[in-house]
């Protein structure tokens, strides 16, 4: 029988098999514990039976609906019970605050917040900008402004040109009475044609002065309005700073030592991202140590239909996010047991980098999985160090290509500056071929096929990358199915083009073959490795201009 005092739930089945594990989960990068997936499975049938409220999560594959992110925390009551809090990032159903979930870490739609009272003088500034805006009188004055100096323009154009005409022929009565009249008519001939000249000049002095006059009203009118207007922006512009630092003083976090500190404080410097202290791990953090329950294990998961631009698989534990969740975190579990980063651990340190092919001006390797490129902030081993100690006396080893650290696979070198040139030149004109083999989650229903999805990085959660139609580069994969069983397919993918993580997304997105690669910790469920390897290179050879072809077998 299911017993609860909300948010903190005792697991329905019995738990007494399974070991606590001894260190809280590193949020970033984790598998997660046996109890946070019972936990998560018992949260997944409540979240398919209640009838309290309803949110269209798109499981009936509706693409209106839209998932959200769940979050579990396994803990310890005071009491010594074992059990787990629940969270939901953002709102579901249209509500912060839900029975069985972890409040808020702040509720600005609460009743007695500040935020109604600061947000309705922004709400009633907005009002008056869109009246303002929309005015008649405004929209009037602006067309007026604009067929007053257009007509000014007109005018003054059309005089300049009867001044040119009228200078001209003055020119022509000037040389005739020099040629034709005595001194007197000469003397009083030029004085009529120099008082015409002053005319010409006074009328234009005159209708500029009408002009500017007419404009000049219309103008400080429009000017008046625009003022008021601008001022009007500038309030809102300061009352909305004013009340995002006030919402962000009023989110605060706790830690184990119940240390508080603010969004404002835990971002120093920066403007905190949208929707900072509303994920679920957080929440949840924050609501255990408030309460005096002690973390054990946490694991986040995607229920519902992808959004559109990123990958989120349903039912399927992802990482915490990083602009949002990586400061917020690090605060909260200072003074904690946390697992290692298993991203500053050199995997590959003792596995081998066989070389398929060496001489004067290239190197083929056949990277393993879990070695890097090129060394990275925390690790140092990397396919090219271990080449630089192989070739010390060498203008490269130059970087020409990279595969995922994750990926294993083929990878050339140049050894001098004109292979590097000749392999650049390869890669940028796209002559050279290259195939991987790798395993999907699923099976797919045709033989072969083309994927066609714009993509670009995530500013909110890097590395992970979008399919963006609209900022997005071009990306194409061209795939093979070469066997598919037990629910899984082995695939050939050619990339057209080389996109970080293109042959990922473009598996697992829901326009592409929505079947993330087995393995594959970022876009779909970690295993002991990412099922993706670069097994075949075609390349012309820098000096010889000989097309090679270099194969690695797959190890999967």
């Amino acid at each position: 029988m299911h017993h609860s005092t909300y948010p903190f739930t005792l697991f329905n089945a019995c738990i007494d098999e399974y070991i606590l594990p001894e260190k809280f989960t590193f949020p970033f990068f984790y598998e997660p514990h046996p109890l946070c997936k019972l936990a998560a499975s018992e949260l997944q049938h409540y979240l398919m039976t209640q009838k309290e409220w309803a949110h269209n999560f798109g499981l009936d594959h509706s693409y209106d609906g839209v998932g959200k992110m769940f979050g579990v925390l396994i803990a310890e009551s005071q009491q010594g019970d074992i059990g787990y809090l629940s969270a939901f990032s953002g709102k579901v159903a249209g509500q912060s605050e839900l029975t069985r979930f972890v409040p808020p870490v702040f509720d600005m739609f609460a009743k007695q917040s500040f935020f109604h009272a600061d947000n309705k003088e922004i709400i009633s500034i907005n009002d008056q900008i869109d009246i303002l805006n929309n005015s008649a009188q405004l929209t009037e004055l602006a067309i007026q402004l604009e067929k007053f100096e257009s007509r000014y323009q007109q005018e003054e154009s059309a005089h300049r040109e009867k001044m040119i005409a009228n200078r001209s022929a003055r020119k022509s009565q000037r040389q005739y009475a020099q040629s034709h009249l005595n001194d007197i008519e000469l003397k009083l001939a030029l004085e009529e044609l120099a008082k015409q000249s002053v005319d010409d000049k006074n009328t234009l002095k005159y209708l500029k002065l009408e002009w500017q006059g007419k404009i000049h009203k219309v103008k400080s009118e429009w000017q008046k309005l625009i003022f008021e207007l601008n001022q009007l922006k500038d309030k809102r512009k300061t009352l909305s700073n004013a009340l995002q630092h006030k919402l962000f003083e009023q989110y605060r976090f706790f830690n184990i030592h119940s240390e508080e500190k603010s969004l404002n404080s835990i971002f120093e410097g920066t403007t905190p991202p949208a929707g900072a202290g509303e994920c679920a791990a957080p929440k949840l953090l924050h609501y255990a140590f408030k309460h005096g329950f002690k973390p054990l294990a946490m694991a986040e998961f995607w229920w519902g239909n992808s959004p559109a631009s990123e990958i989120r698989q349903h039912k399927t534990f992802y990482p915490s996010c990083h602009s949002k969740c990586q400061p917020i975190l690090g605060h909260m579990l200072q003074g904690m047991e946390v697992d290692d980063n298993p991203l500053e651990k050199a995997w590959a340190e003792h596995d081998p980098m066989d070389i398929v092919f060496e001489d004067e001006a290239i190197v083929v390797i056949n990277k393993p999985a879990g070695l890097l490129s090129i060394p990275g902030k925390t690790i140092q081993d990397s396919a090219i160090t271990r080449l630089q100690k192989r070739y010390p006396d060498a203008e490269g080893p130059f970087v020409v290509h990279r595969l995922d650290m994750a990926t294993s696979g083929l990878l050339v070198f140049a050894l001098t500056k004109r292979a590097n040139k000749s392999l650049q030149k390869q890669f940028i004109t796209r002559t050279v071929n290259k195939r991987y083999a790798a395993i999907v989650e699923g099976e797919v229903q045709h033989q072969s096929g083309q994927i066609n999805l714009p993509m670009r990085g995530d500013p909110d959660d890097r590395p992970r990358q979008l399919v963006c139609f609209e900022h997005g580069k071009s990306a194409e994969t061209h795939w093979q199915c070469i066997e598919t069983k037990d629910g899984q397919s082995k695939l050939y993918l050619y990339p057209k083009t080389g996109r970080t993580h293109q042959l990922r997304v473009h598996c697992a997105h829901r326009l592409g073959l929505n079947m993330p690669m087995y393995g594959d910790g970022l876009y779909g469920q970690r295993a002991k490795r990412l099922h993706l390897h670069a097994q075949r290179l075609i390349i012309d050879h820098p000096y010889t201009k000989e097309r090679m072809i270099f194969e690695a077998e797959s190890p999967f």
